[in-house]
């Protein structure tokens, strides 16, 4: 991997921000009342290239860590902050990551898709294509511009047929996991993106997903289970690309409007008598903008917590206000952000923005 792109660790915070040179201030933080772009450019250009040593233990998700900078980047319109030479290396480094047939090794088709990390090469037996980790893929290589002409369609979707329980649950790789709704979410992305659903048995994916909605509105991540905002997006944003969601009884979409309005305090939560958090501004949000009921939630009320989280030093967000800046956090709460208060920042359903969704119908037209 180039040395640009390489993971670096460093035993203190502090150490890492006096590196970076993206501390400008100094002082106690204070609140802000509007958005610091620059400060979030900054931030999320510094996920490519240096991170701290907080981050070595989610080394097997480095690929989202890389997405959530991309796409942050796209959102504020900034990718031109990246090189072409970097995003050449980018792109590059993605396709290392695709879990391929070889004659030298024992992988299989069961196994295909990407994986999220070059501490073992691709070829290794021991790796295995990763759900989730093969939509974030496809969401860079998008937001990159790519053609997805190096993409093993093929082998993508017999992976993906691997993964697919008998009750319409999705694993997220062969080699055996848990099955809920953010992998059946994830399988229904690369299907659409892929414009080929051999990959995924829409009925019994749609029967799983009702199944899983709960008592009270909105649904859980398996049957039985309690509701929560983020599985709701999952389901909601599955049904919408499988084109069912549209198929539901009113009566059933109203319930899941209801729970997902009642999900705001001042940003929104994700069970009832939870705090709010910065990341369900966008799993809430989306999940409304797909209901077509954005209106009627409070952007100022919303805008106003966000405004809590947001770093006003290093840029990026918060889990809640006065913690540190995480990458997850951050993209979503800037998503969040703009989705209720732009119509065409992002696609809600495939969490990429609108310009890479247009890319995207380009490479299907």
């Amino acid at each position: 991997l180039p040395n640009s792109f390489k993971l670096s660790y460093y035993n203190e915070y502090k150490s890492y921000l006096s590196m970076t040179n993206i501390v400008e201030e100094s002082g106690e933080s204070k609140e802000c009342d509007e958005l610091l772009r620059g400060k979030h450019v900054k931030y999320f250009k510094q996920l490519l290239n240096l991170l701290p040593e907080l981050y070595q233990g989610i080394d097997s998700s480095r690929l989202t860590i890389l997405y959530f900078g991309l796409s942050g980047l796209d959102l504020l319109g900034e990718l031109d902050n990246i090189s072409d030479t970097q995003k050449s290396e980018i792109i590059e480094w993605i396709y290392s990551l695709q879990v391929k047939p070889s004659d030298n090794t024992n992988i299989g088709t069961t196994r295909c898709g990407f994986y999220a990390t070059d501490s073992l090469p691709a070829s290794v037996d021991e790796n295995y294509g990763h759900v989730a980790m093969t939509y974030v893929a496809l969401c860079s290589l998008l937001i990159m511009g790519d053609d997805l002409k190096r993409v093993d369609r093929d082998c993508i979707m017999a992976g993906l047929q691997a993964l697919q329980l008998p009750n319409g649950a999705f694993q997220c790789s062969a080699f055996g996991s848990e099955s809920d709704t953010r992998f059946v979410y994830c399988a229904a992305c690369i299907c659409y993106m892929l414009k080929d659903w051999r990959g995924l048995d829409r009925t019994a994916t749609t029967n799983f997903l009702l199944a899983s909605q709960s008592y009270e509105g909105g649904f859980a991540q398996n049957v039985g289970r309690e509701a929560h905002g983020g599985s709701t997006f999952c389901s909601l944003a599955a049904l919408h690309l499988m084109g069912t969601l549209e198929t539901l009884p009113d009566e059933n979409l109203a319930r899941i409007r209801e729970w997902c309005l009642r999900r705001q305090v001042t940003g929104f939560n994700g069970r009832p008598n939870k705090p709010v958090d910065t990341c369900y501004s966008f799993w809430v949000g989306a999940s409304l903008s797909m209901l077509n009921a954005k209106q009627y939630l409070n952007k100022e009320c919303n805008f106003s917590f966000l405004m809590t989280t947001q770093d006003n030093y290093i840029g990026g967000f918060s889990k809640w206000p006065n913690q540190l800046p995480d990458a997850l956090h951050s993209y979503f709460g800037l998503a969040g952000l703009l989705l209720a208060t732009e119509d065409e920042a992002l696609h809600p359903a495939l969490n990429i923005s609108m310009r890479a969704f247009r890319h995207l119908e380009y490479l299907q037209s």
